[in-house]
């Protein structure tokens, strides 16, 4: 019997005079997320957004349990609720909630004897004749009287069943469960970004956390063919797939850096390799950050996990560009990553195992510490480092 889904933001409600800004972009994300569904109706009212059937009818629980991950996709959303939308009266919020309720306790009760239970209304139609609290004990007494009052324990802290209950002025919500969402801003209310995507776990992870900030992100991914398989970019275009789930578009560059990176094991110090690669990587991006007009590099590096990812190294690594670098991961340690990595479901696409662009012609023993002139001189020794980096940018492949 639910007609509609409450979808509930935080920080956005903090925003000042260019909110409208923010909800409009919240509301376009979740048309979009919820397009293959096609019956929904997306508006908002009043400090929510609400999902309604276009016809106002009833959602099905085959519709119900298609728009539920979507909603759970749709950055700026603290959390949603399926609930039934009611006229604005006391007795028909009270049947309601009686009809409601054996779908919710009786499948309880056949487990256990007893449930602790709680309802939470919020009134923002103060002309409405009961107070919040008014409310939570009629709808308590109307609910315990079906069952007998020895079936509940009320616990305002932390019952396993909550009932909610908005009243405002066009209507009343009743709700039972409230499902989480990532919070964070709306995707697109921030500028477009692009990610250096490895197949790794790390970098998939940065990807969704400026998504989280709001901001739209492209992908550049390095192969080294023919030293690395084609399952290397395989496996990114997957991860790719992935994370545009969670935004309206972003599009795939695909770059081959092996010219380069022989010309660096042939000519350069090997220890340096690494970092050299890393300075060639970010200049390819920048270039087409640039031409995408996207505001900003995105890299998946933490401080000191690897060897290019000393402190040294970074700022050698760095400067290199001129475009601002961000390192959403800079303080995480590697089970951060894993867990974020598993709940966001790259995790297990980022474990096949496939042979990426830094293990080609990598150094056994790497320097910790290249200095900014040094890692230059070292450039210079490239027959021709500049004109092999437009070639390369020439000959970026791009999946839209």
């Amino acid at each position: 019997m639910y007609n509609c889904i409450i979808c509930r933001y935080h920080e956005i409600a903090t925003k000042g005079n260019n909110r409208n800004m923010f909800e409009r972009c919240l509301v376009e994300n979740i048309r979009h997320l919820l397009r293959d569904v096609g019956v929904c109706r997306v508006h908002r009212v009043r400090g929510r957004v609400w999902v309604n059937r276009i016809d106002e009818g009833e959602f099905s629980a085959a519709e119900l349990q298609a728009i539920r991950p979507c909603l759970a996709r749709a950055f700026g959303l603290e959390s949603f609720s399926p609930a039934v939308r009611l006229p604005v009266d006391m007795d028909r919020v009270r049947e309601a909630a009686l009809r409601l309720a054996p779908a919710v306790f009786d499948p309880i009760f056949a487990k256990q004897p007893q449930v602790t239970f709680r309802v939470r209304a919020r009134r923002s139609n103060k002309r409405f004749p009961l107070r919040s609290q008014e409310i939570e004990i009629d709808l308590v007494t109307s609910i315990a009287k079906l069952y007998g009052d020895d079936r509940f324990r009320i616990d305002l802290g932390n019952a396993e069943v909550t009932l909610g209950c908005e009243v405002r002025d066009e209507f009343i919500a009743l709700y039972f469960d409230r499902y989480p969402a990532p919070g964070g801003l709306p995707v697109g209310s921030n500028p477009r970004v692009l990610t250096l995507l490895s197949g790794g776990i790390d970098s998939p992870v940065a990807a969704w956390m400026v998504m989280k900030r709001g901001c739209p992100t492209d992908y550049i991914t390095f192969h080294s063919a023919p030293y690395t398989p084609p399952e290397t970019v395989d496996k990114v275009r997957g991860i790719a797939a992935h994370l545009n789930r969670f935004q309206i578009s972003g599009r795939l560059h695909v770059c081959n850096l092996a010219p380069l990176q022989k010309l660096i094991r042939d000519h350069c110090n090997e220890r340096m390799r690494t970092v050299l690669y890393r300075r060639a990587m970010l200049r390819i991006a920048e270039q087409v950050a640039r031409r995408s007009d996207c505001r900003a590099l995105v890299t998946g590096e933490a401080v000191g996990q690897v060897a290019s990812q000393t402190i040294a190294n970074l700022n050698t690594i760095n400067r290199a560009v001129t475009i601002l670098v961000l390192r959403p991961l800079v303080g995480a340690d590697k089970m951060e990553a894993i867990r974020i990595a598993e709940e966001i479901g790259t995790m297990e696409l980022s474990s096949v195992q496939v042979p990426d662009s830094c293990t080609v012609f990598a150094p056994s023993s790497p320097s910790t510490a290249v200095p900014v002139g040094l890692a230059e001189a070292e450039e210079l020794k490239i027959p021709d480092y500049g004109g092999v980096i437009e070639k390369i940018v020439s000959d970026i492949v791009t999946i839209a």
